[in-house]
């Protein structure tokens, strides 16, 4: 994760640290030996001596590999962000993450980039070619005069086991250079492109670097953190890098805004991400006689609560879903789906009294009625339909990306119209979507609404 030095972007999900940013606050430190200690924590000496002598060898092999990367400011030459990155060719080529080097592909007009060693050299870097779907970037060092220490990757026939240890390096928080130990877990279950579990600390400032095996080589690169967890970070698999770095080895510098490429590869993403929604089945979700569509488990990842003891006369249920598909699309993350329902049953109000409620919550659901620097205000047509016998109140909206031709943000609200005391509100929330794609999504959600008749 880069560290910026206006510490202001938190990007992808509230519980999901990608980009610049502050570290969140740390619980106070527990005794080895105090009650509730973690079991890490009271490993035998013989056994975290063994692990730490292991890191510094690790370090020892990899330490003038390492590099900062950073971001300035061509007016003033001040730091803009942070982040970490690796050589992996002789004559230069770094690998580090695109949301690191976003800046030099969007505003290289604004934004220059050096790496660092870990002695101090600095020298400069161009931007050769970037995936913005699995969030990797190749630069090159410019001018140097002696081959670069290169890191190797891990052959891919060599299979990692579950519970290896590896090891992540990078510049936390740019206050050195560090090395941190973990596990390998496997591939994230849910996430729309593999993404390695790693069981180890990640923290701003060491997106970007190499994670490695016991051998001192490369198997991921780092790239985000879970902040509702401990010790559940992300690695990119070495394979998409590797990948980027065969488009790149004869690439020119990225020197103009390159927000047509970042817009194609968005486009990309937003079409297999329409293909598998459009290919996979709903399940039917029931609330009392409603049945409303969720995505398949494998697809997405959804929670439920239940009524408000409070309000006894009220029977009310939600639920929501949401795929794990963010990609970075400069200084804001976009391409995941989300749908969310809340489900009322109010018998004892009357039919009056519950279309006022009814209503005042469909009011309140919020669309960006106003433009900010990256889209368009929303423009929003209503429609009454019936889905099968089941009439709905409809409306669907639209904004705009500015620099990202082609991409919209798309809501859909659906309200049932059919029961005087009962009823089903649905969102679905698409960021990132072609404008024909959001139509074909929003009408496969529409159409996804049932009402059973009790027999």
């Amino acid at each position: 994760m880069p560290f910026s030095t206006r510490w202001r972007l938190r990007l992808a999900t509230p519980l999901l640290w990608l980009a610049c940013g502050l570290a969140s606050a740390q619980n106070p430190p527990v005794a080895a030996d105090a009650p509730g200690a973690p079991a890490s924590a009271a490993q035998p000496a013989a056994a975290q001596a063994a692990l730490s002598r292991d890191a510094r060898r690790i370090h020892e092999l990899s330490r003038d590999k390492l590099l900062q990367i950073r971001t300035l400011l061509r007016t003033s030459n001040t730091q803009a962000s942070i982040g970490s990155g690796f050589f992996v060719s002789a004559d230069g080529l770094i690998v580090t993450n695109f949301h690191v080097a976003s800046q030099l592909a969007l505003e290289p007009e604004r934004y220059r980039g050096v790496y660092v060693t870990i002695d101090g050299q600095e020298g400069d870097v161009d931007l050769l070619a970037f995936d913005v779907q699995h969030d990797v970037a190749v630069l090159r060092a410019r001018g140097r005069t002696s081959p670069a220490p290169v890191l190797e990757f891990r052959p891919a026939a060599e299979a990692l086991a579950q519970g290896e240890r590896i090891y992540s390096l990078g510049n936390p928080l740019d206050i050195g250079f560090a090395v941190t130990e973990g596990t390998y877990n496997g591939l994230v279950r849910r996430s729309f492109y593999p993404r390695i579990f790693f069981g180890g600390t990640l923290n701003p400032g060491m997106s970007g670097g190499p994670a490695v095996d016991d051998g001192g080589r490369v198997l991921g690169v780092n790239v985000a953190k879970r902040l509702d967890g401990e010790q559940v970070s992300f690695l990119i698999p070495a394979e998409f890098a590797q990948a980027l770095l065969q488009r790149a080895a004869s690439a020119q510098p990225i020197t103009q805004p390159a927000h047509k490429e970042v817009a194609r590869q968005l486009l990309v993403h937003q079409q297999l991400l329409t293909e598998r929604f459009l290919q996979t089945p709903f399940h039917d979700q029931r609330h009392g006689n409603y049945l409303v569509p969720v995505p398949d488990d494998a697809l997405a990842r959804c929670w439920g609560s239940g009524r408000d003891e409070d309000y006894s006369a009220l029977h009310l249920e939600r639920s929501a879903c949401q795929t794990n598909s963010h990609v970075v699309a400069g200084d804001f993350s976009t391409g995941t789906v989300r749908l969310g329902y809340e489900a009322y049953s109010a018998p004892t109000y009357g039919a009056a009294r519950f279309a006022h409620m009814y209503s005042r919550s469909f009011a309140n659901e919020r669309i960006p009625n106003r433009g900010s620097r990256q889209k368009t205000a929303a423009e929003c047509a209503e429609r009454f339909v019936d889905q099968g016998g089941l009439p709905l109140r409809a409306v669907v909206c639209m904004s705009a990306y500015r620099k990202l031709p082609g991409l919209y943000d798309m809501t859909v609200l659906a309200a049932t119209l059919n029961q005087p005391t009962q009823g089903v509100l649905g969102r679905l929330d698409v960021r990132g979507i072609g404008f024909d794609n959001g139509l074909k999504l929003a009408e496969r959600f529409l159409q996804s609404f049932k009402w059973e008749a009790a027999p």
